[in-house]
């Protein structure tokens, strides 16, 4: 039973890992995009519109990045494929 806790243990710990590097990407694309968007507002307020609608798209690509490692880190966590060898 010592090495399930430590299995689940070290599971928890790697899903931690992977959601904190898989969210940093996107973080910094979003923070990128969003101050390019910004500069382009500064030189042409006229396009306030177009910038803004192309933003958000952007927005809802980058975030879905991050909605997938945390769909599959969940799937792994919950679901974990390496756990029917522990358990036999």
């Amino acid at each position: 039973m010592n090495e399930m806790v430590a299995f689940v243990t070290d599971s928890t710990v790697m899903a931690l890992v992977a959601i904190g590097v898989g969210v940093v990407g996107p973080a910094i694309a979003m923070g990128w995009s969003i101050s390019r968007a910004l500069d382009a507002l500064a030189r042409q307020p006229e396009a306030e519109k177009s910038i803004t609608r192309t933003l958000f798209i952007g927005l809802a690509m980058i975030e879905s990045l991050a909605i997938y490692v945390l769909v599959i880190v969940l799937i792994v966590l919950f679901r974990n494929p390496l756990l029917e060898y522990l358990v036999k």
